[in-house]
């Protein structure tokens, strides 16, 4: 008798108790091998790849794409044993998906041999170096039915790698309509461009039908998670913002000469990584603004440990990793840090450790050419600094009017935890180190 085992979602850590699945890497009839990628699920902090615990035949799938699941709730079943072929289960009506979401490009190789690894049931677990997704095999044809008559097959989905189906999805070709030319019957990325070739040359302007004039867009995954969580931080946490004016001509002459310093030699010093810097100071004399509300004690909770977020757009949504024990690193760690985490964060690819634990936020909304802000805070801290554009505007400086390079800083923070005076005095001190770089001796 054939053995099924159901393979249910599991924890996928830091208290996470669902996951919306984004995509489905296999189908009910493939034959899946052991640490197989099966799935990709998202979750409020990170997107993650589950391979198949088992080896054996996939026999039903339990979610539909889009779908949130709960941990511990069915999430495949899978033949793992028996003389017989699986017997697939037919799919429910909700299992029906849109295209998969893709990953990048560079996951479009066919890999032909892969060495075993240790089973993870996480996908952002340990994996050899140099190896690459195992793109799903078509599935083979069954054997004709004994009987005298059948039902006609329906069509089968074409085939095309991720990447290639995002491509066409984007440029809103419909796969059924382009030719294959791989070496397995599948559409390929050179097929895309032939298709939109051809198509370019006979285009004429398209009349738009109502439907067509707008877009709707499902928020899902992190877009969902983090504007429940603005929602719940806006209307739980009592915000008040103050800004200030600084001219930062001192800061930015200190950031062109440390560029060239060879203590900074391979790291590319910014703006940003000062600002950080002089907050990291300020927080020394006013630990209040390092702080979290404990609800269910009634109590504030001053942290002696920093771990400093920076908002960062990335495709998958705003998010927030954070550096953590960011108050023990030097001015050239510190940028080193921030380069690292910005980059994988443009990537989508932040770790579900550096986006919990944060206790106080940056966003740079300069880097948009945006003078200023009132940011909402990071749920469970209590501030959050904005460092707006840098512009050369008239100043009064050494008794004359002169152009300085002068921002806009804003601090957001839960009147709770912190009070005005407190929130001033924190915000001056690090106005008072950007127009004075030597404040970070002093201070330090």
């Amino acid at each position: 008798m054939p053995v099924i085992e159901t393979f249910n979602l599991p924890d996928l850590g830091e208290g996470l108790t669902d996951a919306e699945l984004v995509t489905w890497m296999v189908a009910v009839g493939d034959v899946v091998e052991l640490n197989q990628e099966i799935a990709e699920v998202e979750t409020a902090k990170a997107s993650v790849e589950l391979p198949s615990p088992f080896a054996g035949t996939v026999v039903k799938l339990h979610a539909a794409e889009g779908d949130t699941v709960d941990v511990g709730s069915p999430f495949i079943d899978i033949q793992v044993a028996g003389d017989g072929p699986a017997e697939p289960e037919a799919p429910e009506p909700v299992a029906a998906a849109e295209p998969e979401p893709e990953p990048s490009a560079a996951e479009e190789t066919v890999e032909e041999k892969k060495p075993a690894r240790t089973p993870v049931l996480v996908g952002y677990g340990v994996a050899e170096e140099g190896t690459s997704r195992r793109r799903r095999k078509p599935a083979e044809p069954e054997a004709e039915s004994a009987a005298p008559t059948a039902a006609p097959a329906a069509p089968s989905k074409p085939l095309a790698a991720p990447p290639v189906r995002k491509l066409a999805r984007d440029r809103g070709i419909d796969l059924a309509d382009v030719t294959p030319t791989g070496s397995e019957g599948q559409v390929t990325r050179a097929d895309l461009e032939g298709y939109d070739d051809r198509a370019a040359d006979t285009e004429v302007a398209p009349v738009a039908a109502t439907g067509e004039l707008e877009e709707r867009t499902p928020i899902r995954g992190v877009r969902r998670r983090t504007a429940d969580a603005m929602v719940r931080s806006a209307f739980t946490a009592p915000h008040v913002t103050e800004f200030v004016d600084v001219d930062v001509t001192p800061m930015m002459d200190l950031v062109a000469q440390l560029a060239e310093h060879k203590r900074f030699d391979g790291v590319r010093i910014t703006p940003l990584a000062v600002v950080a810097k002089a907050l990291l100071v300020a927080l020394r004399g006013n630990p209040s603004l390092n702080s979290a509300w404990d609800e269910d004690a009634q109590e504030i909770v001053t942290k002696r440990y920093v771990n400093l977020g920076i908002a960062a757009a990335t495709p998958r949504g705003l998010m927030v990793p954070n550096i953590k024990n960011a108050q023990t690193l030097s001015l050239r760690e510190l940028t080193e840090r921030l380069g690292e985490l910005t980059a994988v964060a443009k990537l989508g690819k932040t770790p579900p450790a550096d986006l919990v634990g944060g206790t106080i936020s940056i966003t740079n909304v300069g880097v948009f050419g945006v003078d200023s802000g009132t940011p909402i805070l990071n749920p469970g801290e209590a501030a959050i600094l904005c460092f707006g554009a840098v512009r050369r505007r008239p100043w009064e400086w050494q008794g004359e009017i002169a152009l300085r390079q002068v921002t806009t800083l804003s601090l957001s923070f839960d009147h709770r935890l912190v009070d005005g005076e407190q929130g001033s005095k924190f915000l001056a001190t690090i106005a008072d180190v950007l127009s004075d770089p030597l404040s970070l001796i002093a201070l330090s």
